[in-house]
């Protein structure tokens, strides 16, 4: 069985090509093609909203060809690095995706750092590109960070999209191959780059499908920030899964709670220090869930009062999970809290 050369939307002039030379089995499968088969599968469901604008599969795999294609052209080869300093945004998603698409690996700078950590950060990955939000242009300018070659976000990269291709880029990436790295500082030291692999990201893809019931109907809000594996893991497994996925840039809790009001949800991150600004909302009625399937604060503890508190209030059970930059969620998923009754 093989896929279709090209899929054309109805009353749309967006198509979304898929070479043969694509189609592989199904354990030799990479994150990119995870992402095209999803655009093949569903063009016309809706990927990432970010304020009011909504991608479909279709138009964000196109998106990202373009991105992917761009890369190429910027000197970015199979196994170079991108460092990216951004805040949450729909370019950062596409990013990550198009140096899947290419094999180069995504790394995600942590803004949040003093200079010497970020000089460190960017020097230890020695990137054959740099990409920098507007909001961080400044704090790039000011280090010796070494890179040649630097990608703005804004003007010059939907230029750069504008004249590139929108086919799918060569398939000639392994599953082991990198393709992300998030930064840890562990407990000593300065920041590691933990760097995951295809392989690695679908394994932990297939643990959200099956123990925490990920599914395409599904929504995600990517708030934290997507240089941590909260965003960035999940908002991967999503798009690999068909599920929609919401940026935010950052704990801006009107926004977020408009989603969880509209949209059944995932997961729903919240992180200690979150958690009483939640609760509160909720409990002064200004919004209904309109269903979330779990909540949880990945590896971060919350107090049981707060848990019981936030599980009865919008009615989720929560995720009791612990782990690793380096090994996601899985090795040490304690299951669910049920919801403590009102």
């Amino acid at each position: 069985m093989s896929l279709p050369d090209s899929t054309a939307i109805p009353g749309s002039d967006v198509s979304v090509t898929a070479p043969l030379a694509c189609v592989r089995r199904a354990g030799a499968l990479t994150v990119g093609d995870l992402l095209r088969v999803q655009a093949l599968r569903a063009p016309a469901a809706p990927a990432v909203t970010e304020g009011e604008r909504t991608l479909s599969y279709a138009t964000f795999n196109q998106r990202v060809n373009r991105c992917a294609h761009l890369l190429r052209v910027l000197g970015v080869a199979h196994g170079a690095r991108v460092a990216i300093l951004s805040e949450n945004r729909t370019e950062y998603v596409e990013l990550e995706f198009a140096c899947a698409k290419i094999g180069a690996i995504a790394c995600a700078l942590n803004w949040r750092l003093a200079d010497p950590e970020l000089v460190h950060c960017i020097r230890l990955v020695s990137p054959a590109l740099a990409v920098v939000s507007p909001r961080f242009e400044a704090a790039l300018g000011r280090i010796d960070h070494g890179v040649a070659r630097i990608l703005s976000l804004g003007a010059s990269y939907e230029s750069g999209l504008s004249v590139a291709a929108s086919t799918e880029p060569d398939c000639d990436i392994d599953p082991e191959d990198g393709l992300l790295v998030l930064y840890t500082s562990g407990t000593t030291g300065s920041p590691k780059g933990a760097l995951i692999s295809h392989r690695a990201e679908v394994a932990r893809m297939h643990v959200a499908r099956e123990e925490f019931a990920l599914a395409p109907e599904d929504g995600f809000i990517a708030w934290p920030p997507m240089f941590h594996m909260a965003s960035s893991d999940q908002m991967i497994a999503c798009l690999c899964s068909g599920a929609h996925v919401f940026v935010v840039d950052g704990f801006d809790l009107p926004s977020i709670l408009a989603i969880v009001a509209r949209h059944r949800l995932w997961w729903l991150v919240v992180l200690p220090g979150t958690v009483d600004r939640f609760c509160a909302e909720i409990a002064a009625g200004n919004v209904t869930p309109k269903g979330i399937k779990r909540i949880g604060a990945m590896a971060d503890l919350v107090p049981r009062q707060q848990i019981a508190t936030i599980t009865a209030l919008l009615q989720a059970p929560y995720a009791n999970t612990f782990g690793a930059t380096e090994t996601g969620l899985p090795p040490a998923s304690a299951g669910l809290l049920p919801i403590v009754p009102a």
